[in-house]
C-alpha cells in the first residue's frame, strides 16, 4: 500500500509557473506507475498525464502537452508535475494517483491509490 501526499499548489498569473510535488510512503514507489489528474470547479475529474515506473515514458492529455511536464525521482519516491505558460482553465484541485502497472491508465476509476489534492489557481 502506497500513501500519497501532494503539494506546491498555489495561486499564480496567466503565463506563470508552478510545480507540483507528489511524496509517497513506502518503499516501492518505483513499481508503481504514478499520474495527475485534475478536477475543475463543477466539471468532471480529468487525466492530466502519466508516467512509468522509471521514468522512460510520460503521456499527456492535449490540452497541457507541451507546456506541463511529468517526472519523477524514485530515490526520493516523489512525483513532479512542472507547470509552465499557465492558463485560467487550468484551474483545479490537482490530484496524483497511483496504480501499480507497466502502462498508464488514462482513467481514474483504473487507479489504486490517490492524494488528497492540492489546488491551482490561475488568475487571468
Amino acid at each position: 500500500q502506497v500513501q500519497l501526499v501532494e503539494s506546491g499548489g498555489g495561486l499564480v498569473q496567466a503565463g506563470g509557473s508552478l510545480r507540483l510535488s507528489c511524496a509517497a510512503s513506502g518503499r516501492t514507489f518505483s513499481t508503481y506507475t504514478m499520474a495527475w489528474f485534475r478536477q475543475a470547479s463543477g466539471k468532471d475529474r480529468e487525466f492530466v498525464g502519466g508516467i512509468t515506473q522509471i521514468g522512460s515514458s510520460t503521456y499527456y492529455a492535449d490540452s497541457v502537452k507541451g507546456r506541463f511536464t511529468i517526472s519523477r525521482d524514485n530515490a526520493k519516491s516523489t512525483a513532479y508535475l512542472q507547470m509552465n505558460s499557465l492558463k485560467p482553465e487550468d484551474t483545479a484541485v490537482y490530484y496524483c494517483a497511483a496504480v501499480r502497472r507497466v502502462a498508464v491508465p488514462v482513467f481514474g476509476n483504473e487507479y489504486h491509490y490517490w492524494g488528497q489534492g492540492t489546488q491551482v489557481t490561475v488568475s487571468s
